[in-house]
């Protein structure tokens, strides 16, 4: 799984996100990663969530209905330049165990200048 041309900093710190988002460390991890007005899609909702607590209380709707899973499956840089974009594969864990979808999906990030996930969206 490569990282296409991704910086350094911004390669661990989404590698980071992805291992932490299905366990117990995720809220802990948000002030680490989310930039303080990030703006976040609920595919929930199909509206944006604006904020670290708006998008902690979206996380904690998607576990309440589900334990949602993210697998990381490579990073490149956008075609900006400036964004990277993350190919994942999601996936649900429910009693019988995890359950993978067949198909991958873009996650599409930007950054502020302090390093932080100001912006994220979904691509199919």
């Amino acid at each position: 799984m490569g990282a296409e041309g991704v910086p350094a900093a911004r390669e661990a710190l989404l590698r980071r996100m992805y291992e932490v988002f299905s366990t117990d460390e995720r809220d802990a991890f948000v002030p680490h990663c989310l930039s303080p007005e990030v703006d976040w899609p609920n595919m929930l909702d199909g509206v944006r969530a604006h904020g670290r607590e708006a998008v902690r209380a979206y996380w904690a709707r998607q576990f309440a209905a589900g334990h949602p899973l993210v697998r990381l499956e490579g990073l490149r840089l956008d075609g900006d330049g400036e964004a990277v974009v993350a190919t994942v594969r999601t996936g649900m864990r429910d009693a019988s165990g995890e359950r993978w979808g067949e198909e991958t999906v873009e996650h599409v990030y930007r950054f502020g200048g302090d390093g932080l996930v100001t912006r994220m969206d979904v691509r199919p």
